[in-house]
């Protein structure tokens, strides 16, 4: 049983009264459609005194469903000392219209609302208007106290979603469900995109505790679907979180969008195609040119590629690869661009970086040495054009993705090094199993940098990313590592020139 606070409404009269939010659930309906299924939608009567009932509230109305999970909640005030009867009547609407004389009638449940707060979860039998059995059909209400009037505020979006209807794209929706001791209760659903692969939903809110009873470590799951006409909804995809990532993810993402609005960030891709990344034609190989198109690189690139490429001006990225022989001479390059086009090296997207290393990687040789300085000086030369400039509104980020062994060390550090003077910070990707401590010293959390001349770097511009650590972690907390020190790196140039962003408010 569940015991609610008594709250002073009034200096006359001491009333216990609390709200309480009232979920709504139904299973194996009356099915009234000729061709189809019911399209119920629930109402909530109430009645304090004599044969009066008036109506509180409605849920929405679910098309083609013998058993429906109602995403609104009715939220009724408690008062424990007074008993409140109340009325569940479930409809087939069939129509637009407000009245319900109407519709077809698909049964009621009457208690009082005493029951529904002492039991906390309460399944009954549906009855028409004459009391006999509707069906099989039953009702689940559960209860609880609103104690946490927080809202969390959501625009969600969605890219690449498989196309789930013949003729069309799927028309995506979301449900986002709380996890409760006897299952997952819906907390919310969103409007459905029609004929959309990448959709993009309307802003909404979802009450904290509806999500996660104010639990910020408590998981909540998100649930994709296709809608169809005939309630026969295909799911497209399922992943799990909860609002302490979801929060981690919004500071950083909240930031890094200040960042961007302030300044152009221009994201580079290279790609370590060297030797010791195994026989492309072995699956043991990390670039292995698999019959089903993915290996541990395209992984990789897909899923830090998703991440960045938001925050990309144009997002049109130059892509290169280092450490293979190269067509026609043979000889080993280490900055080639993959689409061999050296006066135009940029891909369109993460989706362009993808099919570029698909068509690269059969016509290069794996080979060596693993040298990241000339790539870093590649991109420095970029940078460097940057600093001729009035303001830093151009700022520069290489993407590198490697298997971890490096052979130009000394070299590499004195880079990172001079372009720490630089607009520009490099994101290192560790894919595969090898020893990644050379990529932890490059990434100086534990202590400056310093060239092999003892010079330090002026600031801290590397992340290293271990891939194989996020790979079956849900997609934010890789966001999360991806992004974590580049808000902060960027505002850290500023500082170190003493120059303002562009457009940065002045401080009063």
């Amino acid at each position: 049983m569940h015991s609610f606070p008594c709250k002073q409404i009034s200096p006359m009269a001491a009333s216990c009264v609390t709200k309480v939010e009232l979920t709504v659930s139904c299973e194996n309906l009356l099915d009234m459609d000729v061709g189809s299924k019911s399209d119920p939608l629930c109402v909530l009567l109430m009645n304090t005194s004599g044969n009066q009932w008036f109506e509180v509230d409605r849920t929405e109305r679910v098309k083609n469903c013998l058993n429906p999970k109602f995403a609104k909640k009715f939220v009724v005030d408690y008062y424990f000392e007074v008993v409140q009867k109340l009325r569940f009547s479930v409809y087939d609407i069939d129509n637009k219209t407000v009245d319900l004389s109407d519709d077809d009638f698909l049964g009621e449940f009457e208690c009082s609302l005493g029951q529904i707060v002492s039991s906390s979860k309460l399944t009954r039998p549906l009855v028409l208007k004459n009391k006999k059995p509707a069906g099989k059909g039953t009702i689940t209400i559960s209860a609880e106290e609103i104690k946490d009037n927080r809202v969390v505020n959501f625009e969600a979006e969605a890219r690449k979603l498989d196309k789930k209807d013949f003729f069309g794209k799927s028309d995506p929706y979301l449900e986002f469900y709380r996890q409760m001791e006897t299952g997952w209760q819906l907390a919310h659903r969103t409007e459905v995109v029609k004929n959309n692969l990448n959709p993009c939903w309307k802003p909404f809110k979802i009450p904290l505790r509806s999500l996660c009873a104010g639990d910020m470590d408590k998981p909540i799951k998100v649930e994709c679907y296709d809608y169809d006409n005939d309630g026969s909804h295909d799911l497209i995809g399922i992943f799990e979180t909860n609002m302490k990532r979801l929060n981690r993810k919004r500071k950083i993402i909240r930031t890094l969008e200040s960042q961007c609005k302030r300044c152009q960030l221009n994201f580079t891709v290279g790609i370590d195609f060297t030797g010791s990344n195994g026989d492309p034609r072995s699956p043991d190989s990390l670039h292995y040119i698999s019959p089903q198109g993915v290996n541990e690189y395209l992984s990789a690139i897909w899923s830090v590629g998703l991440v960045v490429q938001d925050y990309d001006s144009d997002k049109m990225f130059p892509a290169f690869g280092f450490g293979a022989q190269i067509p026609p001479s043979w000889q080993v390059s280490h900055e080639f661009p993959l689409n061999f086009n050296p006066a135009n090296p940029f891909c369109a997207g993460v989706e362009g970086v993808v099919e570029a290393y698909r068509m690269c990687l059969p016509q290069v040789k794996l080979y060596g040495p693993t040298n990241f300085a000339p790539i870093i000086n590649h991109m420095a030369r970029f940078a460097q054009q940057a600093l001729q400039q009035n303001t830093a509104s151009q700022y520069y980020v290489l993407l590198i993705i490697t298997d971890g062994v490096i052979t130009d060390m000394d070299q590499t550090r004195g880079a990172i090094v001079a372009a720490s003077r630089l607009p520009m910070s490099i994101i290192i990707v560790g894919v595969g199993k090898a020893d990644f401590t050379d990529m932890e010293i490059l990434d100086g959390d534990d202590g400056r940098l310093r060239s092999v001349t003892g010079e330090p770097a002026v600031r801290d511009i590397v992340q290293f990313v271990p891939f194989r650590k996020f790979q079956n972690a849900p997609r934010e907390m890789l966001a999360q590592c991806v992004l974590a020190e580049l808000p902060q790196q960027v505002t850290s140039y500023f500082r170190y020139i003493n120059l303002s962003p562009p457009h940065e408010p002045k401080q009063s």
